[in-house]
């Protein structure tokens, strides 16, 4: 008896510890979502890329992914988060694949796996109209706004004695600049147009901060969902659909 009841002591405490580790697993997409769904990672405030229109998240990056996902025979859902937060969500496990006008570079392939890219973008300065600061050079010892964890961020830290002013969102940074807290912006060149649109005291810099390209991330292994996006890239490309998607929403200058 007292054998058997040792036994099942041993049982119970064997079930607890395993109830206990189902318990402490990490959650991932594939344990809340179905396998026919496409969960993309995003920050939907950077249009024209990705943006709020009422309850639905819109831009050429959402549209991109609709036409990706719709290839591969899946349905998209989009989850919006804070940029510097998308890498950890896709390298994670929590989502599919990260498309937020995403800059491929070196730091990032450490992280996740790029796609092929699929527009070519840069990263501009945004000054006050009346500003001195006339170029790149021209930012050294200044104070400049970035939105935390974009290219803007990682390329403003090698501006000389520079001061560099994280935001969440692009346009706390470009109000900042308004408001006369900051000296100049450094930001993707498309947002910045739409940022600035109906601020008459703001104005961009002709010569660009950077030149970049766009892709989407994977986690670093899983390249068959790699190749499937690089092969549905390649058919939106030949068709001319991924250049109708950017025009409708980027027009020739």
């Amino acid at each position: 008896m007292k054998m058997k009841k040792f036994v099942s002591i041993g049982l119970v405490a064997v079930s607890v510890l395993a109830l206990a580790a189902c318990g402490s697993k990490k959650e991932t997409k594939k344990d809340t979502q179905d396998d026919k769904v496409l969960v993309m990672a995003t920050n939907a405030e950077f249009p024209p890329y990705e943006y709020h229109d009422g309850d639905k998240i819109v831009g050429i990056d959402a549209e991109i992914a609709e036409a990706v996902a719709e290839k591969l025979g899946m349905e998209l859902k989009i989850e919006d988060m804070a940029f510097d937060s998308i890498i950890a969500a896709v390298s994670g496990g929590k989502a599919d694949f990260g498309a937020a006008g995403m800059t491929v570079n070196e730091e990032r392939k450490k992280m996740v796996a790029f796609t092929d890219t699929y527009a070519h973008a840069s990263q501009v300065i945004i000054v006050k109209t009346d500003s001195a600061i006339a170029g790149p050079d021209d930012l050294e010892g200044k104070k400049v706004g970035v939105q935390l964890g974009t290219t803007g961020d990682i390329y403003a830290g090698d501006i000389k004695d520079a001061e560099v002013e994280r935001y969440n969102k692009g346009f706390e940074a470009v109000q900042a600049l308004s408001q006369g807290k900051i000296d100049a912006v450094v930001i993707d060149g498309q947002p910045a147009k739409e940022l600035i649109a109906d601020m008459s005291d703001l104005k961009i810099l002709d010569e660009a901060f950077t030149e970049e390209e766009y892709a989407i991330i994977v986690a670093k292994d899983n390249t068959e969902l790699k190749d499937k996006i690089n092969e549905a890239l390649k058919e939106l490309k030949e068709s001319g659909k991924l250049d109708e998607i950017i025009a409708k929403y980027i027009t020739a200058q």
